[in-house]
């Protein structure tokens, strides 16, 4: 059953048990019964009298004024008042007589009477109480009878008061603290965020967002780790744009980080979602290829690549060099670029040959209107 769905008793777990059990560890008896019942008239009779004086005084006390602020609210707690007083000596003080305390109790708390502030109040009414069985009940057993069982009728309903009080801090304090715990979890989880933004930034080329060279490291030492615990092959792709300080000088170095940008999304485009690209210098190119032998690298990151740099980047080419390493032997990330290096550079020194002999051929060429022609 849903906390709203059940009564005030309910949530306190109160039952016909508990209530007698609080009656006799106050020693409330039939007898106390009796004596409240005898003057009852008395109390109907000047309830009015009574609440009228009550809330004369209680007025005079500024937290209390400002609890009460206006003439209808004043008007309504005077109604209820009087019907607290009367509830004193009707004789009947069952689960009914308990669930109306618990909700005097509660109403209280919601409109924030302090609890110094209700004790007090409570010892105004009870003075006043006694004063008028006083007045007209002569000094007897009786009224002595009276005012004892007035005391435990009034001990009886301060449990009740404070009980809701205490159920509702403990309610504040567990709500308080599960706002504390969705807070900090959402602070946690933004922190987590950032820490993890912060390392991608730390980790990422910004102009390419290609891994930089100091990220390059560790992940080449967990990819080699990880390549002979299952003894895979792993290769690694090394990339130059050819002739780009002509691209910076004669066309600017916006033209030149386009360049760069569009390799870094072409490198992220055309490979395998294991594989691990980075920007190792200013137009160099590093690709870390697990599982991956030559072959398989040579036929992503070259055919794939000349396919792309044309339809993206047309008049721009790469040179590239392919190491690999495993799986009779391993060697490290160093080795591993140096090798790929070289081969990078071969690769570069063939294409300038190529294109320095066929310019040659075209230089050969005959001319139109030549001396031979003429002839």
């Amino acid at each position: 059953m849903h906390i709203t769905q059940q009564t005030l008793m309910e949530q306190l777990r109160i039952v016909d048990f508990e209530i007698d059990q609080r009656k006799s560890l106050l020693s409330f008896t039939e007898e106390d019964v009796t004596a409240l019942l005898s003057v009852r008239a008395l109390i109907d009779r000047r309830s009015h009298q009574l609440v009228a004086d009550f809330y004369k005084q209680q007025m005079e006390i500024p937290e209390v004024m400002l609890l009460i602020g206006d003439a209808d609210t004043l008007q309504r707690m005077q109604v209820a008042q009087r019907r607290y007083i009367l509830d004193l000596f009707c004789g009947v003080y069952d689960a009914e007589y308990v669930n109306n305390r618990l909700h005097i109790g509660l109403g209280h708390k919601r409109i924030g009477v302090d609890p110094k502030l209700y004790l007090a109040s409570v010892h105004t009414l009870r003075e006043m109480l006694v004063q008028t069985i006083s007045s007209e009940v002569p000094d007897s057993p009786n009224r002595r009878a009276v005012i004892s069982a007035l005391d435990k009728l009034f001990f009886f309903d301060m449990t009740l008061v404070f009980d809701i009080y205490i159920r509702s801090m403990m309610q504040e304090i567990e709500s308080s603290k599960t706002r504390l715990e969705l807070y900090a979890q959402s602070l946690e989880k933004k922190v987590c965020e950032r820490t993890q933004q912060l390392q991608d930034l730390s980790r990422t080329d910004p102009l390419t967002r290609l891994f930089n060279r100091r990220h390059l490291d560790e992940a080449a030492e967990h990819a080699l780790r990880a390549a002979k615990r299952r003894s895979e092959p792993v290769s690694l792709v090394y990339l130059d744009v050819n002739d780009f300080k002509l691209i910076n000088d004669r066309d600017g170095h916006l033209a030149g980080d386009e360049v760069l940008t569009k390799t870094g999304e072409l490198l992220r485009t055309i490979g395998r979602s294991e594989d691990l690209c980075f920007r190792y210098g200013g137009d160099e190119f590093l690709v870390i290829l697990p599982n991956c032998t030559e072959a398989e690298a040579k036929t992503i990151y070259w055919n794939r690549l000349s396919e792309g740099l044309t339809q993206q980047l047309p008049g721009v080419s790469l040179s590239v060099g392919i190491s690999q390493t495993g799986t009779d032997h391993y060697m490290s990330l160093d080795e591993l670029i140096r090798e790929a290096d070289e081969r990078m550079y071969e690769n570069k020194r063939a294409r300038a040959e190529a294109l320095a002999q066929a310019r040659a051929n075209v230089t050969e060429l005959p001319l139109r209107g030549s001396s031979a022609s003429a002839a």
